[in-house]
């Protein structure tokens, strides 16, 4: 399932990053990588701000409909 619907609170495994090259590039710089535990901790509007690789990062609700978990 997309990350958009992931429920708040639950570490969760990403299985797979969507998107083009340089989008995946990017969310890799952020620390989103295959394999990598994350966790929601807010949505706002339709953006995320998740935990991952022990650090908070926000994240527009595009982006984080390319990440599957």
């Amino acid at each position: 399932m997309p990350l958009t619907l992931a429920p708040k609170g639950e570490k969760l495994v990403i299985t797979h990053i969507g998107g083009n090259a340089e989008v995946r590039q990017h969310l890799a710089d952020l620390g989103f990588t295959a394999g990598g535990l994350i966790c929601v901790i807010a949505a706002v509007n339709g953006d995320l701000i998740v935990n991952v690789r022990e650090t908070r990062v926000a994240i527009s609700r595009n982006m984080a409909s390319k990440i599957m978990v």
